[in-house]
């Protein structure tokens, strides 16, 4: 059994020591509200984000980042990606860099930075490093619902030690090589979440949808192919699993939030009202930013960009897709 440091105790960031605790090992759950936490460890529960899932004794809630990394065996991030990288920061003089670091953030590094992976290897040089991604929400998580998911690493041993972790009877972990894809597919499908939900706040119907999938998917390959991804990442679990289930299911945040915009709401109203962070609204700038600097046409993930950093009305940007010039499905 290991000592586990969970960074994150929002939702995913519980569901997942949840996880790591019914498979027998010890959880320091850091957040960065001191409050939220000591209630937290005070009424052992995640009042906020999981009020039906009480805590075990195993599970130690804390604001110390210290106390929370201090000899662990592993750490987990389920930081928003806006603070990937001051954490990683933040934590590189305090663990062993012979530790390994593990992420079950879906975004870019803000700033044109790209992967998470390379932020992480910058401020923890050495350390292994593994991302963990997947259809999967984390109230079902919570709950204890099969799920099914991907954790990458670089090197073999390191992918195999870690998803023995977390592989339990009701949360099937695979395992990958391909880190590129993996965060890819993490990344790029809360964006098309977005475009997916505008779309149906419009009231454009099925037919839309599933159209936005497939291209989206599309979008997800050609940026793949560009930075070296595997292509079987893209159209298994941490790619189409995860599109599928992030613009189809109302669990979705980011579909919530596009479903909000369409209606005609504003995005500080639509974030507002959903009340967590919504990935894909920071990281729809960071795609289309790579997009245009690999010179990889990603249209869809360009209009969202359009709608929510230069005023573009969703109504607009989806007739611009559609008024594209007819094309070869494939090319």
């Amino acid at each position: 059994m290991k000592r586990i440091a969970v960074l994150g105790a929002g939702s995913w960031g519980t569901a997942l020591a949840l996880v790591l605790a019914r498979n027998g090992h010890t959880i320091s759950l850091w957040g960065r509200n001191a409050d939220v936490m000591t209630d937290m460890r005070e009424h052992r529960i995640n009042a906020r984000y999981l009020p039906d899932h009480a805590l075990p004794a195993t599970i130690t809630p804390t604001a110390d980042l210290t106390v929370a990394v201090k000899n662990c065996d592993v750490v987990l991030i389920a930081a928003p990606s806006a603070t990937f990288s001051s954490l990683c920061e933040a934590i590189a003089p305090l663990v062993n860099m012979r530790t390994p670091i593990v992420w079950a953030t879906k975004g870019l590094a803000a700033g044109g930075h790209g992967l998470l992976h390379d932020v992480a290897r910058s401020a923890l040089p050495g350390a292994p490093l593994a991302v963990l991604s997947g259809p999967s929400f984390a109230a079902e998580v919570a709950a204890g619902l099969p799920t099914a998911i991907v954790l990458a690493s670089d090197q073999s041993d390191v992918a195999s030690n870690l998803s023995a972790l977390f592989h339990e009877e009701r949360f099937r972990v695979y395992t990958s090589n391909d880190m590129v894809g993996v965060q890819l597919g993490g990344a790029v499908k809360n964006v098309l979440a977005i475009a997916t939900g505008i779309a149906d706040g419009l009231g454009f119907g099925a037919n839309a949808r599933a159209g936005l999938i497939t291209r989206g998917l599309a979008e997800v390959r050609r940026l793949g192919a560009r930075l070296g991804a595997q292509d079987a990442t893209l159209t298994g679990l941490a790619g189409m699993g995860d599109l599928i289930l992030t613009c189809t299911d109302d669990q979705s945040r980011n579909r919530r939030f596009g479903i909000a915009l369409g209606r005609g709401e504003s995005a500080d109203d639509a974030a507002a009202h959903i009340g967590q962070v919504v990935e894909g609204a920071f990281t729809a700038a960071e795609v289309a930013d790579m997009a245009d600097r690999l010179a990889v046409e990603m249209p869809i993930c360009q209009q969202v960009n359009a709608v929510l950093s230069q005023g573009v009305a969703p109504q607009t940007a989806a007739q611009l897709l559609m008024d594209r010039a007819p094309r070869a499905e494939f090319n």
